[in-house]
């Protein structure tokens, strides 16, 4: 009867992105105007800031804690110099790192759910009582659903072979990402993630591994595996267990991205159904995004890869390759891009009226402001894709039914969630907001227990 103890959410923006991140510590003279001149300063070095806390507000001057969003180390101290320079007793006094220290420690801790303050406590939560549970679980081991926290708990399995945009870092280095899917899990859905490091890729002893711890969890969430043999762990697991099982750098951006695509079409009068599709990038991303858009009915998808084999898994789901970038961009209604690259997308290849999501992060295929000037109908970059919105309410939602797995209409119907709670206007709902992990949970409970 344990659970899971999180930290905070400070880190949640930043775990799909790969961009350096510091507070800065910054005074001003206690008079209007002197914070925006702080504030221009730093976008005119393209500095991102996020939160701002007053630390103390005296007569003659102003002190409060910026985080900035820069490139690197030289950035940061491009902005720090700018800051300096503007005078007039402004003046950077510290440059701290928050997430490294919100991170000491580390980020979850195991805890029980009931304190033991007298012998009678001892008793009914350890021996001599507990002797009867267990002979509960040995008669009717579905039993097991009701009387421990094994339905409520997911491990977090990953080999650490591409660890957001830093790639092969090795798994020990990812149980950072790993702790803060444990605190997603834990702050929007109730569950216990349980993080599995492992020292394997070789598919065979990754299944095999999996297969032997699963009698503890009531789901798998495959995190941060790369491709292709994330593709044939996912298969096997799926086929061998009979609990859920979901790769989320799949499945998880593939109903987000599923969710933005139909709010896209909302907001500029396109009928999904009738569109052509394009995908560049046909990794474990771009793959499941294809594979899920057909799966809601797009008829015509199509898709573009440097890797031969990448593009022979589209094929045989039902995708056509194109021939080059120019061939896709001038014959797709809808482009969809995971490439990684920056700017691959010229704004000479954007045609009149598509929709636009370059998904890349930190840096797009081409920026939302460029494919719009070169006449997009709607475009937008993977800031707002988030998977948070959909793997915590997912996995809630199959556990409350007891689900075997996770099925395509399960994951549409989290897409559909998630666009019916987005605000008008907006692409998708913001990740904090508690209601989008009620509704996609309770859509999914639906599906998986043969609603509609």
């Amino acid at each position: 009867m344990c659970k899971i103890e999180i930290g905070t959410l400070q880190e949640v923006f930043i775990l799909g992105q790969e961009q350096f991140m510091r507070n800065l510590i910054i005074e001003t003279p206690s008079m209007p105007g002197n914070f925006a001149k702080v504030a221009a300063a730093i976008g005119q070095l393209e500095g991102d800031i996020g939160d701002i806390q007053t630390i103390k507000v005296g007569t003659l001057s102003t002190i409060r804690d910026i985080s900035i969003q820069c490139s690197n180390e030289e950035h940061l101290q491009d902005i720090v110099n700018a800051v300096n320079a503007i005078g007039e007793g402004i003046s950077v006094h510290a440059v701290t790192d928050d997430v490294l220290q919100a991170h000491e420690g580390g980020k979850i801790h195991m805890k029980g759910r009931f304190e033991i303050r007298s012998l009678g406590d001892l008793r009914r939560v350890y021996t001599p009582g507990v002797a009867n549970v267990c002979e509960v679980i040995k008669n009717d081991p579905e039993q097991a659903k009701y009387f421990t926290g094994i339905s409520n708990t997911v491990a977090i399995v990953t080999d650490g072979t591409a660890i957001l945009g830093l790639g092969n870092i090795g798994p020990v280095a990812g149980m950072p990402v790993m702790e803060g899917k444990a605190v997603l899990f834990d702050q929007f859905a109730g569950i216990s993630g349980i993080p599995i490091l492992l020292d394997t890729s070789d598919p065979d002893q990754v299944v095999e591994t999996v297969k032997h711890i699963s009698k503890s969890f009531g789901g798998i969430l495959l995190e941060d595996i790369g491709s292709p043999h994330c593709f044939e762990i996912e298969e096997r697991l799926k086929a061998e267990l009979s609990i859920p099982v979901m790769h989320d750098d799949q499945h998880g951006t593939a109903v987000v991205t599923l969710a933005s695509v139909l709010s896209a079409c909302k907001q500029s009068g396109v009928a999904l159904a009738d569109a052509v599709v394009g995908q560049i990038g046909l990794g474990a991303a771009g793959l499941a995004i294809s594979r899920m858009l057909m799966a809601y009915g797009v008829k015509e998808m199509r898709g573009i890869d440097r890797n031969e084999e990448a593009c022979e898994r589209l094929v045989q789901h039902g995708g056509v390759i194109m021939d080059s970038l120019e061939e896709l961009m001038a014959t797709c209604d809808i482009v969809v891009a995971t490439t990684g690259v920056a700017g691959l997308i010229k704004p000479e290849m954007v045609r009149k009226g598509q929709i636009i999501l370059a998904l890349s992060n930190p840096n797009a295929e081409i920026a939302p402001e460029e494919a719009l000037k070169a006449g997009a109908a709607f475009a937008a970059d993977g800031r707002l894709v988030n998977n948070i919105l959909g793997f915590p309410g997912i996995f809630r939602g199959a556990l409350n039914a007891y689900a075997k797995e996770i099925t395509y209409p399960m994951l549409i119907a989290a897409a559909l969630a998630i666009v019916d709670s987005t605000k008008p206007g907006d692409l998708v709902p913001h990740p904090l907001d508690p209601n989008v992990h009620h509704n996609v949970a309770a859509a999914v409970e639906r599906v998986a227990n043969g609603g509609q």
